[in-house]
């Protein structure tokens, strides 16, 4: 930080395993990317190169690059990996990733059905070839998950090897663990905490409203994914309570009377 401000909360430090930030990287260029990370650096845990993006990025090499030297962790979006599956090309995403040097890999279920203990064991088969994120939750807003099988999906996806679990919501954060409207299902977040540990899981959260939210739900080390790359010095100040929302969330007045 530029300069000393008392009771700031203690942000943890990276690498850090908890209060991640994952952004999603829609379509930056390489000099988009250079700029983003020159500031943004210190507070980006993870990129995602969003759903299928990577495909049809002119220059990938190179805009993997500037994310390999500020030692920020790649993934490619879930999407792609489904699009592999559904095509009987398993094994080339495995050759793809190794080839583009990613040890982030996405397992996720959004677009396609795949019984779940074909899931799992995907989980387990690329946990031998890097740290793997599984997504639960469907992109269709009308495929309602009961709170249970949420927890039981999530439990089972961590036992079967991923690092962590995210809660899906895509890009525009209004399906699974959202309304169409953006609000939070709260009483399903809530639910959810009460079995798998708030530290495994990293929240799809594009919108301001549902950051606040967990911030106060969790606190300032709360994972938060789907992060758009122009919003995260924002997100870093309301994480510590230097954003109007949050300004009063960390302090403690009677230290000021």
């Amino acid at each position: 930080m530029n300069f000393n401000l008392s009771q700031i909360p203690d942000r943890h430090q990276k690498p850090r395993t908890a209060g991640l930030t994952m952004v999603m990287d829609k379509g930056l260029s390489v000099e988009e990317a250079k700029n983003f990370m020159s500031v943004g650096y210190p507070h980006v845990d993870i990129v995602k190169l969003g759903f299928g993006t990577s495909f049809v990025t002119p220059n990938l090499e190179a805009k993997l690059e500037v994310y390999r030297s500020y030692n920020v962790p790649i993934y490619f979006g879930g999407t792609l990996f489904e699009a592999f599956l559904i095509r009987n090309q398993f094994d080339d995403y495995i050759a793809v990733c190794k080839n583009y040097g990613i040890q982030y890999m996405e397992v996720s279920d959004g677009s396609i059905t795949i019984p779940h203990s074909e899931k799992c064991g995907y989980i387990e088969k690329l946990t031998q070839h890097g740290t793997v994120l599984s997504e639960v939750g469907s992109k269709d807003a009308a495929h309602i998950i009961p709170p249970y099988k949420w927890i039981e999906l999530m439990r089972a996806e961590l036992d079967a090897g991923a690092s962590y679990v995210i809660a899906e919501a895509r890009e525009a954060g209004n399906v699974g663990i959202y309304r169409g409207s953006g609000e939070v299902r709260e009483g399903l977040v809530q639910e959810i905490l009460t079995q798998i540990p708030a530290d495994k899981i990293i929240w799809e959260a594009p919108q301001k409203a549902q950051q606040l939210y967990f911030i106060e739900l969790i606190g300032c080390n709360v994972n938060l994914g789907n992060i758009a790359p122009t919003e995260i010095l924002a997100l870093e100040a309301m994480r510590v309570g230097l954003r109007g929302d949050t300004f009063n969330l960390f302090l403690n007045k009677e230290q000021f009377k």
